[in-house]
């Protein structure tokens, strides 16, 4: 049997409906780069890495809980990275996705993978936060983050999508119930640039994550999440994430152990904390603890924006614990590159 590799495009794969061979492929790559938009400079960039003849790729790690840094991922790893999700989400040769991620990033270029080797249709546009503004077709499959599905809500109400996919950062429940209603597919993702994109989803609304094809998950002493996925990496994945695990295959989502606040001998979550807020506070915000002398750690609210008034009767989610000490208003949040918040570096 002829083995798939990443020098393979699929004859099913079509680029804005037009089929695309891998020789044509450097032409569009050439064309980005010299005449166009920002956007399609890094498509052709990514592109002209991904048919050259070095087997890996250079990604650089989102930087949220440290310094970006450089990593190196095997061509061949992203491949059966493309075939797991084909497989776990049921893609078939030709159909339709819209790419509206940005290619600079893993996920983006995912995406391109995920077509040459699955052979899907597809049709790709400008990585903005409301990619279906200007769009009126449908499509089999769309990959989002939060902000872009929020802000899509009322075209994704026509049945625009039929599977969709949302990762990148944590789904609050104030998006998860807007979500819930709609008539598709939606799957929340859980991954990272080590993990190339998602190993694991869940249906939105579910509590919690199944893994992919290929892949297994256990906990280390501190409750955190090991990744065992012998076909993107030889070693297991350590990761800051804690989980409940459920078995080998399924883990609950808890936070991450280098937020956790321990205070006055409770371990708190921020991330928890912050679910139950969510459709209570109309702006970003994020919690976070600082040192007290009584309790050893206090809980604090951050909230972007000029300062208002935050009725007490919002905290009634909230155990006595979990209840913050005290409000802190910032005019702006600091930011990764993809947008996720930076705690630390805002305070």
């Amino acid at each position: 049997m002829h083995k798939i590799t990443y020098k393979n495009i699929h004859n099913r794969f079509k680029l804005n409906g037009i089929h695309i061979s891998r020789k044509e492929m450097f032409y569009v790559a050439y064309n980005f780069i010299k005449e166009g938009k920002p956007f399609e400079q890094h498509i052709g960039t990514f592109l002209l890495d991904w048919f050259d003849e070095k087997s890996y790729i250079e990604l650089s790690t989102s930087g949220t809980t440290g310094v970006p840094k450089v990593i190196r991922i095997e061509k061949q790893a992203m491949l059966d990275s493309a075939l797991a999700t084909g497989d776990f989400f049921g893609l078939e040769p030709g159909d339709t996705m819209l790419h509206c991620l940005p290619t600079n990033y893993v996920a983006g270029k995912m995406m391109w993978v995920r077509s040459f080797i699955l052979g899907l249709d597809m049709k790709f546009v400008e990585p903005t936060s409301n990619p279906l503004e200007k769009i009126d077709e449908n499509f089999d499959f769309c990959a989002m983050v939060p902000l872009q599905a929020k802000n899509s809500l009322e075209k994704l109400k026509k049945k625009r999508i039929k599977k969709l996919i949302i990762g990148g950062v944590t789904v609050h429940k104030a998006l998860e119930q807007e979500l819930v209603k709609l008539p598709m597919d939606i799957y929340e993702t859980y991954g990272m640039t080590e993990t190339i994109t998602h190993i694991a989803a869940k249906k939105i609304g579910a509590e919690a994550f199944t893994v992919l094809p290929n892949v297994t998950v256990s906990a280390d002493n501190r409750d955190c999440l090991v990744i065992k996925a012998k076909n993107i990496s030889k070693d297991p994945i350590i990761t800051n994430d804690i989980v409940k695990l459920i078995s080998d295959t399924q883990f609950i989502w808890e936070g991450r152990f280098d937020n956790v606040i321990n205070s006055g001998g409770i371990k708190l979550m921020p991330e928890q904390i912050e679910d139950k807020l969510s459709t209570l506070i109309p702006r970003r915000y994020f919690v976070y603890g600082q040192p007290d002398e009584t309790l050893g750690e206090k809980v604090i609210l951050y909230v972007e924006g000029e300062p208002i008034t935050i009725n007490q009767s919002v905290f009634d989610v909230l155990n006595k614990f979990e209840t913050p000490k005290e409000i802190v208003f910032i005019p702006k949040f600091k930011e990764t590159a993809t947008g996720k918040i930076m705690r630390k570096e805002s305070i």
